[in-house]
């Protein structure tokens, strides 16, 4: 590890928040997909100890995640501080105003702020980002002077464009699947790698979650990925890193008591009622679709004649399994979405509710096992541990309405060091 003196301690400021962060190693985890359920039933089967120890010498609490309760979405705030309202990014998938069309939000152009990262970086921070998803990578990594690649296409990494290259001679380990719980084991052990190496000393890991959409908290497979994880943090620690974690949503079950999909089929039934100049646009749409067959908690409803927005919101909040309606206005400022990259209406679903467009558009026939998913209220809450005891003003903040996105201003401003 590098020596305390060779690491930087200048305070920096992005997006109105100052960070003071310590001299000493800094890595933030956004463990996807991790609802708290996940850590209990891993740490109550001993499986977890160096959370378990984080948690008690430390801080472990909640925290309250951006809606949508989307990948992109929170990863966004995570690195910035902000909320969507600011970011910018309001789904992984929109209908861009300004074209028309339907895009994947995946661009570092839709990042409509500066990245705590890049800032940190310019402050004299080694900076590394490594995700799992190659979706996330451009968008976070926007004008960061340091180290950015995925585990998804580690083998493309190269100096000019990623800061880095070998990065499988750095892990030691082949490229790994994006369908499986390695590509999330390959993002810690790269970071633990850079610290060792001397070659960051700023870190943001964020995993994927794919053991999360498959598996429950109690299966065995999702038993052994949480002792993978916890593994990795321990060597994090070794090093002397500060480990901050945290999740971009959580996750549930969305299926019927034979274990089919619960799903709302939301276009297809307005059409039917109020006629055709309704789009529904489902913001968890990404190429991933063994995930979540693009269903989620959330979507977005663009109507022609958007004068009818009461009226179809009002039926909208008699369908069974609809728990939230919002007009563009309501769910700019109650959600903090940006207006222009939203629908009409916003709706969410419940706990074991999933929702769609129509049937042809989603393929559940990737669905193994049933649906589990994420993007509304009921994905919201979040875990929240520093591996540092907290100062009193941050604890009476983290008793409070913490953010996942205040992650990094507790890892810098708020620890006992």
């Amino acid at each position: 590890m590098a020596s305390q003196r060779e690491i930087s301690e200048a305070i920096f400021t992005v997006n109105g928040r100052n960070y003071r962060p310590p001299r000493r190693p800094i890595a933030v985890v956004c463990i996807d997909g991790c609802g708290d359920e996940y850590l209990d039933a891993a740490i109550s089967r001993g499986a977890m100890p160096n959370l378990t120890k984080i948690a008690a010498t430390g801080y472990r609490g909640m925290a309250r995640a951006a809606i949508p309760t989307f990948t992109n979405v929170n990863n966004a705030s995570i690195v910035t501080g902000v909320a969507p309202n600011v970011t910018g990014i309001s789904g992984n998938f929109f209908l861009d105003p300004r074209s028309g069309q339907e895009v994947m939000m995946n661009s570092a152009e839709y990042l409509r702020c500066p990245t705590i990262l890049a800032a940190a970086a310019q402050a004299g921070r080694k900076v590394a980002m490594v995700t799992a998803k190659e979706k996330l990578r451009d968008i976070l990594s926007k004008d960061l002077k340091g180290i950015a690649f995925s585990a998804e296409k580690a083998d493309e990494a190269q100096r000019e464009t990623h800061g880095i290259e070998r990065v499988i001679e750095l892990t030691g380990q082949p490229k790994p699947a994006i369908y499986s719980g390695d590509a999330s084991l390959f993002v810690l052990r790269a970071g633990v790698a850079l610290l060792r190496k001397e070659m960051a000393d700023f870190l943001y890991l964020s995993l994927t979650d794919y053991i999360q959409h498959k598996h429950p908290p109690e299966d065995s497979a999702a038993l052994i990925f949480y002792a993978g994880i916890d593994y990795e943090l321990g060597q994090l620690l070794s090093l002397g890193a500060i480990v901050a974690v945290t999740a971009d949503h959580g996750m549930n079950g969305k299926n019927l008591p034979d274990g089919t999909p619960r799903v709302i089929y939301l276009e297809s039934e307005l059409v039917q009622v109020f006629g055709h100049g309704i789009k529904v646009i489902c913001p968890i749409t990404d190429p991933y679709v063994v995930h979540h067959g693009a269903l989620g908690s959330l979507v977005m409803v663009h109507l022609a004649e958007p004068g009818r927005a009461a009226e179809i919101a009002a039926y909208v909040l008699k369908i069974a399994g609809v728990t939230e309606v919002y007009d563009r206005e309501t769910a700019a400022l109650k959600l903090e979405l940006p207006a222009d990259r939203i629908g009409d209406l916003t709706v969410m679903v419940g706990r074991d509710v999933a929702i769609g467009r129509t049937p042809d558009q989603h393929d559940l026939s990737v669905l193994v096992g049933g649906l589990r998913s994420h993007g509304g209220r009921y994905e919201e809450m979040v875990p929240l541990l520093i591996s540092e005891p907290l100062t009193e003003e941050y604890y009476r903040k983290a008793q409070g309405d913490p953010r996942n996105f205040d992650i990094f201003d507790f890892a810098c401003n708020g620890v006992e060091v």
